[in-house]
């Protein structure tokens, strides 16, 4: 079997074909750059087990706060090396943030991400083994409670891009505030996906496709890439078949779209 670290090695090389030119600076910038594009205030939040990079534009208390979830981010320099630091190249999640004109928005980050050099408690199994932990699922959903706490939102939202697809779902069957889940290119059953590929599991994380039928009530929609060659639409499917109440689990694949590139924020209009 084919170790894990080939596979989200092949993935990094898809993603970024020169990482040599993107500094640990230049990503923060990115974001940062990002975050002003959409009036974002930043806070890093400290949670239980991590402390978590934060943006939010909340100007509209009686809507839904709509939550974004940042993928995996940059996990492995080389087929073999994992990265020392998982702040994204490309924030996916981020990007289509900011160019969302919803009026009460939040987005957060993964651990490490961003506050690696801050956080003592980084460790590379959270940008591997350990990416979807219940620890994890933890501090993502207390950042959600401060953040719905400032304007006392009765609802949320969640939206994820790649293992944040995971971590909204693993989220959502914590909580009875979700209103909507929508993950984009969402890694939805990762035993069934690194079966797949033909490389080794993820022992210490949680597997969406074990709640599915508990958070089936919620109305979702997962989007797909119909060129994506990362997470095929099996995954998806999956995730669907166990959900006890399929109706209200809509999958949508998108022409022309790969696992990070041709994204854009119409997609996730029903």
């Amino acid at each position: 079997m084919v170790n894990l670290k080939y596979m989200f090695s092949i993935i990094f090389v898809i993603f970024f074909t020169s990482c040599a030119r993107y500094s640990l600076e230049s990503r923060l910038d990115y974001a940062q750059e990002l975050a002003n594009k959409n009036h974002f205030i930043l806070e890093n939040i400290q949670t239980k087990n991590f402390y978590l990079r934060t943006y939010r534009k909340l100007n509209n208390n009686k809507q839904a706060l709509r939550i974004y979830v940042e993928g995996d981010g940059f996990a492995w320099v080389t087929r073999t090396t994992l990265s020392s630091d998982p702040t994204p190249i490309k924030p996916i999640a981020l990007e289509l943030a900011s160019s969302d004109k919803y009026e009460n928005l939040a987005y957060i980050a993964r651990p490490c991400q961003y506050v690696k050099n801050l956080d003592k408690k980084c460790s590379s199994e959270y940008w591997s083994n350990k990416r979807f932990s219940k620890e994890v699922i933890s501090s993502i959903n207390e950042a959600i409670d401060v953040l719905k706490a400032k304007q006392k939102n009765k609802n949320i939202e969640l939206i994820g891009f790649s293992g944040g697809g995971a971590i909204v779902t693993l989220v959502a069957a914590k909580r009875k505030d979700v209103v909507k889940i929508t993950t984009i290119a969402g890694n939805l059953n990762h035993k069934l996906l690194n079966e797949y590929h033909n490389v080794s599991q993820m022992k210490g994380s949680l597997n969406p496709i074990d709640i599915a039928s508990k958070i089936s009530y919620i109305p979702q929609l997962h989007l797909v890439g119909g060129d994506d060659k990362i997470m095929p639409p099996l995954i998806a499917k999956s995730f669907k078949k166990a959900s006890k109440n399929q109706k209200n689990i809509k999958i949508k694949i998108i022409p022309n779209v790969t696992h990070t590139k041709g994204w854009k924020l119409k997609y996730l209009d029903e």
